[in-house]
């Protein structure tokens, strides 16, 4: 009973965090008016696969948080999330895409090493990792583009 409880925990954590800074965060206006590549994606698809993503970088934490809740697996699974939670407000609350390429990267880095770590621990929690780390490579790619699209060039 107690697993089903701190399984359900990070869900919460995980998935309704995601909600809460997506509903506070929700593209608008700027975003509408940005200059997009050609393979942006339609607004609509950021919410379902962010919602997998979600579920499964809780499940992922839950079974890190039950074999070592205190070990490197878990730190670098916290710093992710902290990572991930940020970038939202600094993209699209700020408009600072310059510091969110930053912020994604340090999250793709901190992603790919909890794989690495994770992987000696549970190999169940890393594989769940790989389409996050898939993801945030195209987001960063995405993110990249829209910054370099959208950067008045100086004369």
């Amino acid at each position: 009973m107690q697993n089903i409880r701190s399984l359900a925990f990070f869900l919460l954590l995980v998935v309704g965090g995601g909600i809460a800074i997506g509903i506070v965060t929700a593209p608008g206006a700027w975003y509408a008016g940005l200059i997009k590549p050609p393979f942006n994606p339609p607004n609509w698809i950021f919410g379902p696969v962010w919602t997998v993503l979600y579920i499964c970088i809780a499940i992922a934490g839950w079974r890190i948080w039950l074999r070592q809740p205190s070990g490197q697996a878990m730190m670098l699974w916290a710093a992710q999330m902290a990572l991930n939670f940020i970038w939202s407000p600094v993209f699209f609350s700020a408009h600072r895409m310059d510091i969110a390429l930053g912020v994604i990267i340090l999250m793709l880095i901190t992603i790919i090493t909890f794989i690495i770590k994770a992987w000696s621990k549970d190999n169940v929690a890393a594989l769940l990792f790989l389409p996050y780390a898939a993801w945030v490579v195209f987001a960063a790619i995405l993110n990249g583009s829209l910054l370099y699209l959208n950067t008045p060039v100086s004369g």
